[in-house]
């Protein structure tokens, strides 16, 4: 548990809260005269392992309940002798160390382990899924099936000295969900609630607040306040409150939180609920009857509870589900659905236009700063609210939902969904390494001590001077150097590549026919050029957003140029028809390097908007799409034939052209 402030640095845990559950345990375990101590012992562990699991868990975000139950299998295989050290490092840290007196036979005898050291090389997407079928297998299904927060539970087990702490995550208020349980409680009326900030802090809590339920939100705003609330903490004891007295707290997570307060409480982190299922029947669905006009209200109120559901799951696909994560959050819901039930009252006909507009243009839209993710969102808003049943009819339809979302529910590709998949799978690993005992010297972890060779002696000094070379030398010219996200190695030969197309083109002094439009370190300011060139030849204005047709290398063009170095993320391409098509599976960009296609600049008249069948496509300098290191990633909206589907098809799967990648 100590480990766990690795990850987070709100995972706190005290010894003596871990003496008091293991107590709990002793008295709550299954006992009996007639037990032998051998059984005693192992209903003893078995009650105790799934109480600090559940205890845990309380505390912990989604991303890290899994990591916690791998770690606890781990250590308890690890303890009986049942795991092979050298094979769970080569499945940790994806090498086979050299010298290992025990080789890792994959040829028989598969063993569980065994099979996720083949996956994690050949499939890292499903090493998730080989994860919680080990931990099911060795230590049962309950392990993987995090318990959901019974607030009411935390209550009755905590005390008057105890403090309990919501640790906050981006969109999630659990002012309303404390008010609800305050009023369930019969404690409407004993409860204070100060949200901290702006020199605001209480100088006494029970005294002043004498079996109330005191709530202090926002406390990692006034973290200067945090020692003088730990020394009130600690004298609560001393003053002996009513036994209706709690303290309840809220505060992102942050280095400087008092870790004795964290030690000290119960904490339960407030993440909002996994797409439709959960989330569908999170929302205001009891006020399903407060319209007059109530089968209109039902289905949209419906359709908004699943567009909000699909703002918020959709950031897992990184940026293939948003150029920027935004902090949508219960009140914008609230409010949305405030304004759904006043306009349908109000009006007869329903303000279409204007129900969206609010919606998705002011209200989720305030959050969204770039326009390609507001295109996104206008694509849903107008999906979703459109010309029901009873609540017992979507309440059962919500049931029949799948309990792990699939891609085509958000639009997406199945490849988004492993890409996903795998980006959560290396960041498991390295938290997990970030986990290991940290050896110093010459031993290896899991392969005792290694000797020094010649050979590995060299290549490390070799790399010292090399390193040194580079800090020394080159420092303030690698700050200055076009950004880039790939290695070293990758990086160098795209260096050089750049350098010699401009060689090139300075040995001949004329410009080259086909332009490799990657080469350029500011692409946009090419493009520009080539868009002013254009309006001096028809004598019109330049002064407008640069978007451009993309036709086949077999088009006859009068204004525009030949380009090259293009990679299509979210879609596969069409060669023979020039038009966008459904990806292959696994393959997440189609290489357009070598394909010579033309890029026509419009003339004389502007392109705003896209042609009838065309997607108008973003491209951008690398896959980070928000920018990086201060500079905008968007080079220039460029128009696709969309094909066999309609262009709001590859808005939802986030299709946009790259002029680099990250390997």
């Amino acid at each position: 548990l100590n480990d766990m402030s690795l990850i987070d640095p709100m995972y706190q845990f005290s010894l003596d809260a871990y003496i008091n559950l293991f107590m709990l345990s002793i008295a709550k375990s299954k006992q009996a005269y007639s037990l032998r101590v051998e059984e005693r012992i192992n209903n003893l562990n078995d009650y105790h392992t799934y109480s600090v699991y559940r205890y845990t868990c309380r505390g912990l975000f989604e991303a890290h309940k899994l990591l916690l139950s791998f770690q606890m299998c781990v250590k308890i295989l690890e303890v009986a002798g049942k795991l092979n050290m050298d094979e769970y490092n080569i499945f940790l840290r994806g090498i086979v160390v050299r010298n290992t007196q025990t080789s890792c036979d994959l040829d028989h005898n598969y063993n569980e382990l065994k099979k996720m050291v083949i996956v994690r090389f050949l499939r890292q997407d499903r090493v998730s899924f080989c994860i919680t079928s080990f931990i099911i297998k060795n230590l049962g299904p309950r392990f993987v099936e995090p318990p959901v927060l019974d607030m009411k539970a935390v209550v009755e087990e905590s005390t008057s000295c105890s403090p309990l702490i919501f640790v906050l995550s981006p969109g999630v208020d659990p002012t309303g969900s404390l008010l609800q349980l305050a009023k369930a409680s019969g404690m409407s009326h004993q409860f204070s609630a100060l949200s901290l900030g702006q020199g605001q802090a209480p100088i006494k809590l029970c005294c002043d607040f004498p079996g109330h339920w005191v709530f202090l939100a926002n406390c990692h705003l006034s973290l200067s306040w945090m020692p003088e609330l730990d020394k009130l903490i600690k004298e609560l004891p001393v003053q002996n409150p009513e036994p209706n007295f709690r303290l309840w707290l809220s505060s992102s997570p942050h280095p400087d939180f008092p870790i004795t307060i964290l030690q000290a409480g119960i904490k339960m982190t407030t993440e909002p609920p996994k797409v439709h299922k959960h989330h569908c029947k999170h929302e205001n669905l009891p006020q399903f009857n407060r319209c007059t006009k109530g089968r209109l209200y039902k289905k949209l109120l419906y359709a908004l509870c699943f567009f909000h559901s699909i703002l918020l799951e959709r950031k897992k696909f990184r940026q293939m589900g948003w150029n920027i994560i935004y902090g949508f959050n219960d009140s914008d819901f609230e409010v949305s659905e405030n304004l759904l039930c006043l306009y349908l009252d109000k009006y007869e006909e329903i303000p279409w236009d204007a129900l969206k507009y609010l919606i998705a243009g002011v209200n989720y839209g305030g959050h969204v700063t770039d326009e390609w993710d507001r295109r996104l969102l206008t694509t849903y808003i107008n999906d979703y609210f459109c010309e029901g049943g009873p609540l017992s009819s979507f309440q059962e339809h919500i049931n029949t939902l799948p309990a792990t979302e699939h891609p085509e529910v958000f639009g997406e590709h199945p490849n988004a969904d492993i890409a996903s998949q795998i980006a959560e799978t290396r960041t498991l690993f390295e938290t997990l390494l970030s986990l290991q005992p940290q050896h110093t010297g010459t031993a290896a972890t899991g392969a005792g001590a290694r000797p020094k060779d010649a050979g590995n002696s060299g290549f490390i000094k070799n790399t010292r001077t090399l390193t040194s070379y580079c800090v020394d030398s080159t420092s303030v010219s690698v700050l200055q150097a076009y950004p880039s996200l790939k290695p070293l190695a990758a990086w160098t030969r795209d260096l050089s590549q750049r350098v010699d197309q401009f060689a090139r083109w300075a040995e001949k002094v004329q410009p080259p026919v086909l332009f490799w439009l990657s080469g350029f370190t500011f692409p946009n300011g090419f493009l520009t050029a080539v868009l002013q060139f254009t309006a001096r030849q028809h004598n019109v204005s330049a002064h407008r957003r640069l978007c451009v047709p993309f036709l086949s290398v077999s088009s006859l063009i009068q204004d525009g140029v030949y380009v090259k170095g293009l990679y299509l993320e979210g879609a596969g391409w069409d060669r023979k028809n020039s038009c966008l098509v459904e990806a292959d599976h696994l393959l997440k960009c189609v290489d357009l390097c070598n394909d010579a296609i033309v890029i026509s600049t419009p003339s004389p008249r502007a392109v705003s908007f896209p042609s009838v069948g065309m997607y108008l496509c973003p491209c951008y300098y690398f896959p980070v799409r928000a920018g990086k290191d201060g500079r905008p990633a968007f080079v220039v909206a460029i128009e696709l034939k969309s094909g066999a589907v309609s262009p709001d098809h590859w808005v939802k799967r986030g299709t946009a052209l790259l002029l680099s990648l990250d390997n």
